[in-house]
């Protein structure tokens, strides 16, 4: 598929409450860059489309450029965020030719370019892909357009797991070479583990 029939869905806006008191998105890495930024930048260099998922009341530093989705739900954990975040997608006219959309976490700084070329070289509108390393499932999980609907009637819960294990059969793992797919940060200490 070509690159611009995949958007991209970058999700950043969950609570972090095991980062601590802390702002996880504003949290500073080796570079100097904040983990939002560095998410968004790896982002922006593979998908010509984006759109930063954010709280309602939210103005995390870095997206000031970005198309965002601002929802209410996120309290009710991360299904619910991509439940609303797909009812926006479904409603937006300017992006009815995009044949699917990848979930990336605002948390996964370490994703490399050539693994996100791959995903979207391998997607479908009638497909979800995600990539492999071993026998271990990675991020970012990128949905065909004939799932959008189902998506956007998550409330809650742990994220899309429900749709994936309801749709096996048009799930395809994408194997990669890259740990970044894998790689999350989710308290301090993570960011010093390289």
């Amino acid at each position: 598929m070509r690159h611009d029939k995949v958007i991209g869905l970058m999700m950043a806006a969950g609570y972090s409450r095991r980062f601590g008191a802390a702002d996880k998105r504003e949290a500073v890495l080796g570079d100097g860059r904040s983990l939002l930024i560095t998410s968004l930048a790896n982002a922006r260099g593979a998908f010509s489309s984006l759109r930063v998922v954010v709280r309602e009341e939210d103005a995390p530093s870095g997206v000031e450029e970005c198309a965002l989705i601002r929802i209410k739900s996120a309290h009710h954990g991360l299904g619910a965020s991509i439940g609303e975040a797909f009812g926006a997608l479904l409603a937006d006219p300017t992006i009815a030719d995009v044949q699917a959309a990848a979930v990336l976490l605002g948390d996964m700084p370490y994703i490399r370019s050539h693994t996100l070329a791959a995903l979207m070289r391998a997607s479908a509108a009638e497909l979800i892909v995600s990539p492999q390393v071993g026998d271990r499932q990675g991020h970012p999980v990128i949905f065909g357009r004939a799932f959008w609907p189902e998506l956007a009637r998550l409330t809650q819960g742990e994220g899309a797991r429900a749709v994936l294990e309801a749709h096996a059969a048009q799930h395809r793992r994408v194997p990669v070479d890259d740990m970044g797919v894998l790689r999350d940060i989710d308290r301090p200490a993570d960011i010093a583990r390289r």
